[in-house]
């Protein structure tokens, strides 16, 4: 059904998907994870808004997907097979984020199918698109399965080699609170990467030892200083696993997190202070919500030791992450 109109006149598409006693609301607008809703609880899971125009102008990347490359390249600069590119620098007027001011996360995709508990978006890019070389097309489905599971796989083709490193960009709130600073999260990460007053990596995984990053044990997210910061899972992408939890104490809803991706992008949402009302007609004020973005660590083109995001042409990027429900 259609749900807006981008500045082009051309329509954005809303569908619902339900299964496993999930119930999604999915925008062809940068894919947005619009709603998502658990049998037996009132409060929706995410942060969104109930009309289109908020997400043009007011929305922080809410449900969206983040790309061609999530988070943030430095000084919008890197290298491949010795040839140098630049990208757009839409982040303190210095760096690149989020794949750009045109990024996936602020585009229309195409809905290529539909079924009852699933969908399927495409987006096609072009070669030098933000900078970015190589014509790349990308496919999200999300699926609701059997037992609360919100299922995200992203699929991804190049004719060059290019840069690709999506994210899954929903800001979580599990018990419909006007924050999460009483939310409990557990990530099995030790390491972190650590980053200069840009946000951008000094090339330096640290270990979580005795830092605000040690999440290895269940504990608060909020503490006297915000985190907008990449934890370290593995080098390089691997088989699905789970890892962490982040659960409500007022709801008792938890939500297991799984994924194929080597770092997950914390990010507190202390900078939140959105206008239009949300869903519900909440008003999301500072940490509504945590973003929790499984991906390759950011700025990992420019490292070495870093795991690698280039793909290359015959190469399929392929990202698998789970978000799973229970109560109690």
């Amino acid at each position: 059904m259609s749900f807006g109109l981008m500045p082009d006149g051309s329509p954005v598409e809303r569908h619902q998907i339900e299964g496993g006693g999930l119930a999604a609301l999915v925008l062809s607008y940068g894919a947005v994870l619009q709603d998502l809703r658990l049998d037996g609880h009132d409060a929706p899971l995410v942060l969104g808004f109930e009309e289109f125009a908020p997400y043009l102008t007011d929305s922080p990347y809410f449900g969206a997907i983040a790309g061609r490359c999530a988070n943030r390249i430095g000084e919008g600069r890197f290298e491949i097979d010795g040839k140098h590119y630049q990208v757009d620098r839409n982040f303190m007027d210095r760096h690149h984020l989020h794949g750009g001011s045109a990024g996936v996360g602020k585009r229309n995709w195409v809905v290529e199918e539909v079924a009852a508990d699933r969908i399927t978006l495409r987006i096609d890019l072009e070669d030098g698109e933000m900078g970015y070389p190589g014509n790349l097309v990308a496919r999200c489905t999300y699926a609701c399965l059997e037992g609360g599971v919100f299922d995200v796989r992203i699929e991804a083709e190049t004719d060059a080699p290019t840069l690709c490193n999506f994210a899954h960009h929903t800001y979580w709130n599990l018990d419909g609170g006007e924050t999460t600073n009483d939310h409990l999260m557990q990530v099995d990460a030790d390491r972190w990467t650590v980053v200069d007053e840009g946000f951008i990596p000094t090339g330096e995984s640290a270990d979580v030892s005795g830092t605000r990053y040690d999440f290895r044990q269940m504990r608060p997210i909020k503490d006297e200083v915000f985190i907008d910061h990449n934890l370290c899972l593995s080098d390089s992408r691997s088989d699905l696993r789970k890892i962490g939890t982040l659960t409500s104490q007022k709801s008792e809803i938890s939500m297991e997190m799984r994924s194929t991706e080597p770092g997950l992008q914390v990010y507190d949402g202390f900078k939140l202070a959105v206008e239009p009302p949300g869903l519900g007609g909440r008003i999301y004020g500072k940490n509504a919500g945590v973003a929790l973005e499984p991906q390759i660590w950011p700025d990992a083109v420019n490292h070495t030791d870093f795991p690698n995001a280039i793909l290359r042409p015959g190469e399929v990027y392929r990202q698998h992450t789970q978000f799973a429900f229970s109560k109690g």
